[in-house]
């Protein structure tokens, strides 16, 4: 199993990297023999990719790092650099390869602390792998100062490094940083390749996969995540519950306050799992005594992670929302589709007794006006609105019609 053979429905861009990394392969080799690097070469410093939600766009970006790592013999031999199997394939599909670094945001925007360290070894020298490789997930959360960090990093790099940046749009990323880019466009997969995917790589029913893959509409992530986690398939049925609960006041209020419970739950959760393992390999590190006091003159790094933890929680509640607007959007937008007897695919048909209710009762004027409101409550959410106070207001909204 190839690191290309996680990018569905990209088969495009799985052959421009493929060509890119023998490329690569080659440049390397080259240096390393002091022999003249090929006369032409489709490998460049700085790539960025986009796609919309779902088409696994960092999935594609780490694949391209581990391909570019691949220390596999069969190289030699004429194979394709990323076999997954070989260490350096390894150690950048699971994160922990040295000269593979992740910049991810933590909370609304990447600040220039967080670009800082990496920038600085942007311009060293591998330590043991083929290339220096600097993959940012959220470039659209580039904030000014951190985007003009990366900016005078892309446009002088050093000759072994290489940045991998990852948007949704290229529209969101500066015009200086992106015309120093390649760009290559991640589609959305189809219903039926993900589907394939998810019975061939895990082993999922093929009913179950079909559902899913058709309730998220080509969304890899999510197709994955609700065919093996039964807690994330709870959220979803009780979200698609909410349109039938805001008929009067109360009921819109009321499931307001319990998405926005659920998302915090969510946050709680991961915190739970991450924030005292984080603070106690802190502690060990600053050399804390035993009995938990601090050495003195660290109060200020303990306050920096503290800090960092509520920007994630308050970043993972508000992720949770976009998820549950997301299945909203949809579920409305089925509605929209049966008010209007299109013939496109039903997305949420385990709802479609409710999805008649609700296109039989309204029109598609009203419809319309919900799927605005809920992407006023976006962003509301994105301008960092109270999350409760815009949620309830768009309930209200929903119940208007």
């Amino acid at each position: 199993m190839t690191v290309w053979d996680d990018l569905v429905g990209q088969e495009k861009v799985s052959e421009q990297l493929t060509a890119a990394a023998r490329d690569a392969d080659a440049l390397v080799t080259a240096a390393a023999a002091d022999t003249p690097p090929p006369a032409s070469s489709k490998m460049t410093h700085a790539w960025l990719f986009t796609g919309p939600p779902g088409a696994g766009v960092n999935q594609t970006a780490r694949a391209f790092a581990a391909a570019l790592q691949c220390v596999s013999p069969d190289r030699a031999l004429g194979g394709v650099p990323g076999c997954g199997f070989c260490d350096g394939c390894h150690t950048a599909l699971v994160g922990t390869h040295a000269d593979v670094s992740t910049v991810a945001a933590v909370g609304a925007q990447i600040l220039v602390d967080d670009m800082r360290d990496t920038v600085r070894k942007s311009f060293t020298s591998p330590a043991n792998g083929r290339w220096q490789i600097i993959l940012v997930e959220d470039a659209e959360r580039l904030n000014e100062k951190s985007a003009n960090a990366v900016l005078k990093a892309v446009e002088e790099p050093a000759p072994r490094t290489v940045w991998l940046l990852c948007a949704p749009s290229i529209e969101d990323v500066l015009p200086t940083i992106r015309s120093r880019c390649r760009h290559l466009n991640l589609r959305t997969p189809s219903v039926a390749a993900v589907a394939d995917m998810l019975v061939r790589r895990d082993g999922i029913e093929p009913d179950v996969a079909a559902s899913v893959a058709r309730a998220t509409q080509g969304h890899v992530d999510r197709a994955r995540r609700l065919a093996t986690d039964p807690a994330a398939r709870a959220r979803r049925a009780a979200v698609l519950k909410l349109p039938l609960r805001v008929e009067d006041v109360g009921g819109a209020l009321k499931a307001a306050q319990e998405l926005v419970d659920a998302a915090s739950e969510d946050a709680k959760q991961l915190a739970e799992q991450v924030d005292g393992k984080e603070t106690e390999e802190l502690k060990a590190a600053l050399g804390a005594a035993q009995g938990g006091r601090m050495p003195r003159g660290t109060a200020g790094v303990m306050k920096d992670l503290e800090d960092m933890q509520k920007r994630r929680r308050t970043r993972t509640q508000r992720d949770s929302l976009d998820l549950a607007l997301t299945d909203l959007t949809a579920f409305y937008r089925d509605v929209l589709a049966l008010q209007l007897g299109s013939r496109v695919a039903i997305a949420n048909a385990d709802a479609e007794d409710a999805l008649e209710r609700l296109a039989r009762s309204g029109t598609p004027e009203a419809t319309l006006r919900r799927i605005e409101a809920i992407g006023a409550c976006r962003e509301a959410l994105d301008r960092n609105v109270a999350p409760l106070l815009a949620v309830e207001a768009m309930t209200m909204a929903l119940r208007a019609g």
